[in-house]
């Protein structure tokens, strides 16, 4: 990869019409996205689906407009359930359906429009590209879906075939969803609605978390003021106890990641667990960053979410994720029917392609999990580097490892600052930038511009960020299946 070209801007990676990622090769690239230049945002031929509209899902707006009434405006949605929901959060709109299709149709309003897009962002509930691809299908907009390698059989039987040995929770207890957000949002409206009826109505955010996890805590929680509690460092358990000493009869679960995005700290689950089980609160863990595949969390938790996109679906063309029930925790059953109530599943399509790649995604972690530690090694070793974060980084290691399933298993993401300018580094190396993590390909992205833009000095005043430890120019570096002297190769001749 290091003596490849760099991918053109707005490209899909890798290449696919549904890849997850696109090519957003300069820092001046990364700041026209976030500023919405037009000249950057016309070279978009993708993005990731729950920020960038698809092209497939506009075409299918644009399609749907003569059944809008005058002056709506029109989302396509995964179903009738998310539609109700999307109405409910808007308070106005109505909905329709055509050609198998659900919409949502609101007064063309742009306030009104964004947060109907952001509500569609944080809980996954657009329809996907493969779903939208098949309704202009129907509709004679296209000639028929991209040529793509999918399971033949029964998908939901082989994607459970292969996640289930990973969890020792009956098979029922594994809830496939449309995406990882949206197994996020169910466990955490499932959690909420069960523990609001015993009075309990906040939440513990623990540690910084993946920016839709904030946003279902910022805005979602009951009220958000006095509801969304913030411990940020993960590893303060005495800090933790005393928020549980001042809110414990209020507190209805701990959100948290193992390990964190984009630091890769990892708390003391068994113990944070033991905790919030003393004081009534129910745990949502989220192995996203390493996978199910490497860590085993469902011990220590009430419901672990993850992403399927991530690792399951290395080639990095589906959206996916799932929620598991822990069937050792008192009203498991109860709360697995009110999550599956709260999710949609996987589109058949997606599901399809998800089981196409799962089967091989032990060995494409298996491959990753050898290179990553002598990626972060070199990193760590490199005097242009100044500091390096992973899962096994000394001062969190020993609390990983304690879930990790093998020695081994670390997972793809390392994230690290510069001691020389950012732009300087990132506009150099030779490897595939854009975003998500869990590829074959590596993949580089200075998380915090497109994650956090609003937050960084010059737009916001910078001390959210240096709260959470989070430096501006945080490079996030997911690494591949490639031959790793490749990757070090691309590294290395960036950072001379």
């Amino acid at each position: 990869m290091s003596s490849s070209p760099q991918i053109p801007l707005g490209h899909p990676i890798p290449g696919s019409p549904h890849s997850v990622s696109c090519s957003l090769p300069r820092m001046a690239d990364i700041v026209g996205y976030e500023e919405r230049d037009p000249a950057v945002l016309g070279a978009m031929r993708a993005g990731y689906p729950r920020f960038a509209v698809h092209p497939f899902v506009r075409a299918l707006i644009e399609d749907a407009a003569p059944q809008a009434r005058a002056g709506e405006q029109v989302w396509p949605v995964l179903s009738a359930r998310a539609a109700g929901a999307l109405v409910q959060h808007l308070g106005e709109g109505r909905v329709f359906e055509a050609d198998r299709v659900v919409f949502v149709a609101h007064r063309a309003d742009p306030a009104l429009a964004q947060r109907a897009k952001l509500w569609l962002q944080h809980t996954g509930g657009l329809l996907s590209s493969r779903g939208a691809e098949d309704a202009l299908g129907r509709r004679g907009r296209r000639a028929g879906a991209a040529p793509e390698r999918i399971f033949a059989g029964d998908a939901r039987a082989e994607v459970r075939r292969v996640l289930g040995p990973l969890f020792a929770a009956p098979p029922e207890h594994l809830v496939l969803a449309a995406s990882g957000m949206g197994a996020v949002h169910a466990a955490f409206r499932a959690v909420g609605a069960e523990q609001a009826a015993r009075g309990r109505t906040a939440w513990v955010q623990l540690g910084w978390l993946y920016l839709d996890t904030l946003a279902l805590l910022r805005k979602f929680t009951a009220d958000p003021a006095r509801d969304h509690l913030v411990q940020l460092d993960v590893t303060d358990l005495a800090a933790l106890e005393r928020l549980f000493a001042e809110h414990g009869p209020r507190i209805a679960g701990v959100i948290t990641e193992i390990p964190t995005n984009p630091l890769l700290q990892t708390g003391d689950l068994p113990a944070i667990a033991s905790l919030a089980w003393k004081h009534g609160a129910r745990v949502i863990a989220d192995p996203s960053m390493v996978s199910p595949f490497n860590a085993d969390v469902l011990p220590h938790a009430d419901v672990v979410t993850f992403s399927l996109t991530k690792y399951a679906s290395h080639a990095g063309d589906v959206m996916a994720g799932a929620a598991v029930v822990n069937p050792a925790r008192p009203g498991a059953e109860a709360l697995r029917a009110a999550l599956a109530a709260q999710l949609d599943a996987p589109y058949p399509r997606d599901l399809a392609r998800l089981a196409a790649e799962i089967g091989s995604a032990p060995a494409v972690v298996g491959q990753i999990n050898r290179n990553t530690p002598q990626v972060a090694d070199f990193l760590s070793r490199h005097p242009a580097v100044e500091r390096v974060w992973w899962s096994l980084q000394e001062d969190t290691a020993a609390n990983y490892r304690r879930l990790a399933r093998r020695p081994e298993a670390c997972g793809a993401v390392i994230s690290f600052t510069l001691r020389k300018p950012l732009a300087e580094f990132y506009d150099r190396v030779a490897l595939a930038k854009g975003p998500s993590f869990g590829m074959s390909t590596t993949l580089l992205c200075p998380y915090v511009y497109l994650a956090h833009y609003d937050l960084l000095p010059g737009r916001g005043d910078g001390r959210e960020l240096a709260q959470a430890g989070l430096s501006p120019e945080l490079l996030r570096l997911s690494v591949g299946t490639e031959p790793v002297e490749g990757i070090l190769a691309a590294l290395a001749a960036a950072l001379e």
